[in-house]
């Protein structure tokens, strides 16, 4: 068990995560949650500054995982899971939602769902773990 928490804070400073989230206070919270355990982690605004990131290969490179709030402004949660999901099919996503939101919006492999209440510590395991080399998979 050690050995993984060890891996998975080494890939975490090696791989960037991107939380995508047009709520200035909620992505602040967030984005300093993940930087306790993960060195990268950058915050866009909207789904399309985030498509336009991932077609820059020097960035999603080292891209490990995706944070995205399920309300976006412009495009909406699943429409912009499923369209990062046609550009980097196997980009592990963790998807925020609200208490009475579910995830059956979504569809396919390499997402998941928090509804709120989310507490800090849940969602670093749940990010920690879609980082994990072994739930990594290459094509």
């Amino acid at each position: 068990m050690l050995w993984q928490l060890v891996a998975t804070q080494a890939l975490g400073s090696l791989l960037k995560i991107l939380l995508v989230d047009d709520d200035p206070l909620q992505a602040s919270v967030r984005k300093s949650i993940l930087e306790r355990r993960f060195a990268q982690v950058l915050r866009v605004n909207d789904a399309a500054e985030a498509l336009c990131l991932v077609e820059e290969p020097q960035f999603a490179r080292n891209l490990g995982l995706v944070v995205s709030a399920h309300h976006l402004s412009g495009i909406g949660g699943p429409a912009f899971v499923a369209e990062l999901h046609t550009r980097m099919p196997l980009l592990p996503v963790l998807v925020l939602g609200d208490s009475k939101e579910e995830s059956g919006d979504y569809s396919g492999d390499y997402f998941s769902f928090l509804p709120r209440p989310i507490l800090p510590e849940e969602m670093l395991a749940v990010a920690s773990h879609m980082m994990a080399p072994s739930e990594r998979k290459t094509a």
